[in-house]
């Protein structure tokens, strides 16, 4: 298995809104709307989701995940002195379950570990990946309605 990553470019934006389409299939699955309906809303959806996450965090690393070169999935992680923030990661249906997302956390908590910053990580509370993070040492720091705020600390 080769994951490398790249920064993003304009050149992405339809595979981002592919792959963020992709993360929101099993939600908007039961939604009677016509494919235009349900593309306008995902495309609104999307670029609030874009804008949102570079307000947030306008110094975030946001970087296609390559699989043996191929685009599978993307990752934005902020980084300052205290803290290893990842914002969001996400893969395609295909790529999910195969490690990938287990081993850029892995080199995330190496880092945080080399660094002594924690890992952070916000994530819906009816999210699948919860389980995952819980495998992985992060722990719920936090609840804030329909997410969890869970860390990592190095040495624990």
């Amino acid at each position: 298995m080769k994951v490398n990553l790249r920064t993003v470019s304009f050149a992405d934006e339809q595979f981002l809104f592919r792959l963020y389409a992709s993360t929101r299939a099993d939600e908007l699955g039961a939604v009677f709307w016509s494919e235009e309906q349900l593309e306008a809303f995902l495309k609104m959806q999307f670029a609030l989701q874009q804008h949102a996450h570079a307000a947030q965090h306008p110094q975030a690393e946001h970087q296609i995940i390559l699989f043996d070169d191929v685009a599978a999935g993307a990752i934005r992680v902020n980084r300052t002195a205290d803290e290893i923030h990842l914002v969001d990661i996400a893969l395609l249906p295909e790529y999910r379950n195969a490690g990938i997302g287990s081993s850029l956390l892995k080199e995330l908590l190496a880092e945080g570990e080399r660094s002594g910053r924690t890992v952070s990580l916000q994530v819906l509370k009816t999210n699948r990946a919860i389980k995952l993070y819980e495998r992985m040492g992060f722990s719920v720091a936090a609840e804030d309605g329909a997410y969890l705020r869970m860390e990592w600390r190095p040495g624990v």
